[in-house]
């Protein structure tokens, strides 16, 4: 699997939207490991942008990765009672609510221009969040050279994937900070990272790719022990100074063992793992059916982080974080892959 990414180590930088920058991408792949970009909340325009900004700082691959979430269904009124629902807050800050909800991400699975700049610009991999893609899209990519991964959370999603010919597999568990990578986002198995990995292994023929709640050596060779070639980290890179996380975001992941995380569907409108804030323990409602789809709930949130952020308030922002994030550690990209590795092999020796 590793010669296969054409890394040294086994370990792969969540592309964790918001967050992953060229910068960051590159400092990991000239590490390693496997830097990775995401391009869900851009244009393809921007997409090759980013692309090409990674390229220039590395000759090493690199991860694009993708969001491949099925439109949302709208409903004028669970819409208009979210937004009557959101006003009080906006009101806090002065702030107006919108007067309605906006799909703000086109889905990879409706844009082909996204398509076309992948099969031109070919990076070295690509990976698939929130389902799966046409199979002819899989196989173009494919032939091109291009590695494909897909998160899954289940075993069906894995038998998807299968079916739909990836080269590899994410299996994300629960611990996992920032989106749940579920196909339908009204159905999560809820399974750990260690006993996807472990079920998986047992019929996949494919790598998997173990992730959530990894943030150590020591939690790589769990992972690679249990049957994963490889681990998908995230929140262990937050801190570094080549992601573009706010002070906010870092104060707060910085709290270490008094960090809190939970899984919210407030924000963005499909469940994520973040670190508690006002839209956990004031907007979520009891009933998942009341939160519009995803994106259209996203929409309505960043205004209103945004709303409160020009007030000095991050009681709204996604800050994304696994349930590991009080070990997050505050060092450059290169010098944590090396810190890992060197955990790694003093884990597996042992």
């Amino acid at each position: 699997m590793i010669d296969k990414l054409g890394i040294a180590h086994p370990i792969i930088q969540a592309p964790m939207a918001g967050v992953s920058t060229p910068e960051l991408a590159a400092a990991v792949s000239n590490a390693g490991a496997l830097g990775s970009i995401a391009v869900g909340a851009v244009n393809s325009d921007t997409a090759r942008q980013l692309i090409q900004s990674t390229r220039a700082l590395t000759d090493q691959p690199f991860n694009v990765n993708l969001f491949c979430h099925q439109q949302p269904q709208r409903s004028a009124e669970v819409e208009q009672e979210w937004i009557e629902r959101l006003t009080p807050h906006f009101e806090r800050f002065g702030a107006n609510p919108p007067a309605q909800l906006n799909e703000i991400y086109l889905s990879f699975l409706d844009d082909p221009n996204m398509l076309a700049v992948l099969l031109e610009e070919q990076p070295a991999v690509v990976s698939f969040h929130f389902g799966l893609p046409a199979t002819t899209w899989i196989k173009q990519l494919q032939n091109r050279g291009i590695v494909t991964l897909a998160c899954v959370t289940s075993l069906n999603e894995a038998q998807l994937a299968i079916a739909a010919g990836v080269d590899a597999l994410v299996a994300q568990g629960i611990e996992a900070g920032g989106h749940r990578g579920i196909f339908d986002p009204y159905q999560d198995s809820g399974m750990t990272t260690a006993d996807l990995v472990t079920q998986l292994a047992s019929f996949a023929e494919q790598p998997i790719i173990a992730a959530g709640g990894i943030m150590t050596g020591a939690d790589i060779a769990a992972a690679l022990n249990a049957g994963a070639a490889a681990v998908q980290m995230g929140t262990a890179f937050v801190l570094c100074p080549e992601s573009s996380a706010n002070a906010g975001y870092r104060a707060n992941l910085c709290r270490g063992a008094a960090v809190n995380t939970e899984i919210t569907s407030a924000i963005s409108g499909r469940l994520a793992r973040g670190i508690v804030n006002r839209a956990h323990i004031e907007i979520e409602p009891h009933n998942r059916a009341d939160v519009p789809d995803y994106p259209l709930t996203y929409d309505a949130m960043k205004q209103l982080a945004a709303a409160a952020a020009a007030q000095g308030d991050e009681g709204y922002a996604a800050h994304w974080a696994g349930t590991g994030a009080g070990l997050a550690r505050s060092m450059p990209a290169a010098q944590l892959i090396e810190t890992l590795v060197s955990e790694l092999h003093t884990s597996l020796s042992s």
